[in-house]
């Protein structure tokens, strides 16, 4: 059984995404599909886009592992789509890998077929770990119709942590705007994301 120390030091040397998952390395995703590679690209160019516009001192990446834990403190490794951490954070050690152990700012989780782990365990995991807000992207609609509605919707939701460590949950379709703490003034509606 791996130690996240130990997964990040063993983590293969060819290209892919790999998480740390009950003590064991972990292919993140089979080939995505090009769509699921667009739109964690657009969220990620949008991110950087508003970072520059106002000065933010945000650095963002797609290549971020982050060690959280389950309810019975097991350690886990997870590689989300977009990943926006502090940048005085990720610069206090820059010979470091690049992986975190503290909570960055924001993680987006862009849906596959393996829903249930961004839905469910990821959501726990990052509330736990106190990432002070998590985005789902189910474009697809692949979630149960417990999230999706009935008929199921592509969807947007947006999780942010209040102040007892909590995540409240809100869904966003259509032309709704999307409202972000760490990027307040961010002019981006759910269709935007979702159509790309």
């Amino acid at each position: 059984m791996l130690t996240f120390d130990r997964f990040i030091k063993q983590l293969p040397d060819e290209d892919g995404r790999y998480e740390l998952v009950n003590g064991e390395i972990v292919f993140k995703i089979l080939p995505t599909i090009r769509q699921h590679e667009n739109v964690a690209d657009f969220i990620e160019n949008t991110f950087h886009d508003e970072v520059k516009r106002i000065n933010l001192n945000y650095r963002i990446s797609g290549r971020i592992v982050v060690r959280t834990l389950t309810p019975h403190g097991k350690e886990q490794g997870r590689h989300p789509d977009v990943t926006v951490v502090d940048k005085t954070l990720w610069e206090s050690q820059p010979f470091a890998p690049s992986a975190l152990t503290e909570p960055p700012q924001l993680v987006v989780e862009v849906v596959s077929t393996n829903w249930e782990d961004d839905y469910i365990d990821k959501l726990d995991e990052y509330q736990r770990l106190g990432i002070s807000e998590y985005w789902i992207v189910d474009y697809l609609a692949l979630g149960s119709r417990n999230y999706l509605g009935n008929p199921k919707e592509p969807t947007v939701f947006v999780y942010l942590l209040d102040e007892n460590g909590v995540y409240q949950m809100t869904a966003y379709r259509g032309t709704e705007r999307i409202i972000s703490r760490t990027f307040p003034e961010l002019a981006l509606t759910a269709e935007q994301v979702l159509d790309v």
